[in-house]
């Protein structure tokens, strides 16, 4: 009788400590899912704050000028951005334009929500039908016009 408790204590203890390194292992893997969860959320409420609008007249003769491209893009999202051009991707014709520059209209600073900026794109175009194609924390905003 004494051999049968002995062996069931034995049968306790190991399954114990099974139970025990199972729960660990799973107390991990929940602790850095949570972790991923909470960093793609933050990223995903990013994106849903930004809002951007390319407020420019596409019958204007001012877009285009002497090699040089200007839009006004107004941010309409709550989200407050930086205007700089590390902040936003631009493709002119389907081509990734590097020489543009972000000004503020109103001064210098955070692109608040409901202010405006000015990009101008250096780029050499033929008569016809443009788009630039501009996108900002997964936000893009397409801009036709014809010269």
């Amino acid at each position: 009788m004494a051999s049968v408790s002995a062996s069931h204590l034995i049968l306790f203890i190991a399954s114990m400590m099974v139970a025990a390194s199972v729960a660990g292992v799973f107390t991990n893997s929940i602790g850095q899912l949570s972790g991923a969860l909470s960093e793609q959320g933050l990223d995903v409420s990013s994106d849903v704050r930004t809002d951007v609008e390319i407020i420019s007249d596409s019958g204007s003769d001012a877009i285009y000028t002497d090699g040089t491209i200007t839009l006004y893009v107004k941010n309409t999202g709550s989200e407050r951005l930086a205007a700089d051009p590390g902040q936003m991707d631009i493709f002119v014709d389907g081509q990734f334009a590097t020489d543009y520059t972000v000004t503020r209209v109103d001064g210098s600073g955070a692109w608040r929500p409901g202010s405006v900026v000015r990009i101008d794109i250096t780029q050499s175009l033929n008569s016809g039908d443009h788009r630039v194609q501009l996108i900002v924390n997964d936000d893009k905003e397409v801009f036709k016009f014809r010269l």
